[in-house]
């Protein structure tokens, strides 16, 4: 037997987990900003204040806008999943043994990537709650609370340039959909019914819906969410790496997938919350 074979396993096994966590491991990555290749323990992150235009005379100088530049600084954290794969366990099952752990692997890091950003979204203090009924705490997720959010979005200047998505529970998908203007082909035409095809988003107020099982819940709320995609930050100092090791005192290989990444919130205006009883 070659004694590369164990190198050719490895390699096998980092590009089926890298596979696995692209395709299906983080679902809000792609809705926010990322920065990758990161050296050190730490990135920033630049922030741009608005800018006023004025006028100015005949041959006059040019009126600066003197923006506001601040830096929100992301930590980068360190993030594990790994398990053990017995040679004879292998012999004893149907199953691609490295296939599952491979997966499972990055969807544990997905949904701790997932987290990372979940957890900046919850640093905003920006809340669509209003006094009406079907706006409180006491109710779960209405068409006036969407509205009160995207009117907070708007209200703030954050663009509606196609950056814009929201992240709902479950529960609170199921209760878009008893929603006229979010599920019923009268308003938002054939083509965009969130009931078909196999994909659970859509888009809606010009934004991108998608349900999240992992976001924060306090109590009985769930924290919802309407926001721009440059008002959080994402960072990678180390995209997910797969390490195998044989350890021949347990006769298994010990798989463990890992990775090094942030996020911080960037522009808590353009992250509105949506507090729904569940």
């Amino acid at each position: 037997m070659s004694t590369s074979i164990d190198q050719a396993f490895v390699k096998q096994f980092q590009a089926e987990v890298h596979e696995a966590y692209q395709r299906q491991g983080s679902r809000l990555r792609p809705t926010v900003r990322t920065k990758s290749e990161i050296r050190g323990a730490s990135t920033v992150f630049q922030k741009v204040g608005r800018g006023t235009a004025a006028s100015k005379s005949r041959n006059g100088i040019v009126p600066v806008m003197n923006l506001d530049h601040t830096t929100v600084e992301c930590f980068l954290q360190d993030h594990y999943a790994g398990d053990w794969i017995d040679r004879f366990d292998e012999l004893k099952t149907n199953v691609d043994e490295r296939a599952v752990v491979a997966q499972a692997g990055a969807f544990a890091l997905g949904r701790k990537t997932d987290e990372l950003i979940i957890a900046a979204m919850d640093a905003s203090a920006n809340e669509a709650i209003g006094t009406n009924a079907g706006e409180t705490d006491n109710d779960g997720m209405t068409r006036n609370k969407v509205l009160l959010a995207f009117q907070a979005l708007g209200a703030n200047d954050v663009p509606d340039d196609g950056g814009r998505f929201a992240v709902v529970g479950w529960k609170q998908w199921s209760e878009l959909l008893a929603i006229p203007e979010f599920a019923n082909a009268d308003y938002v035409g054939p083509d965009a019914l969130p009931w078909k095809g196999t994909t659970q988003a859509k888009q809606w107020l010009g934004a991108m819906w998608m349900p999240h099982s992992g976001l924060t819940k306090v109590g009985a709320l769930r924290y919802c969410y309407f926001y721009h995609k440059t008002a959080i930050g994402h960072a990678a100092a180390s995209e997910v790496v797969t390490d195998v090791t044989w350890h021949g005192d347990r006769a298994a290989s010990f798989v463990n997938s890992m990775m090094s990444q942030g996020a911080s919130l960037i522009d808590g205006q353009g992250v509105v919350r949506m507090r729904a009883k569940e």
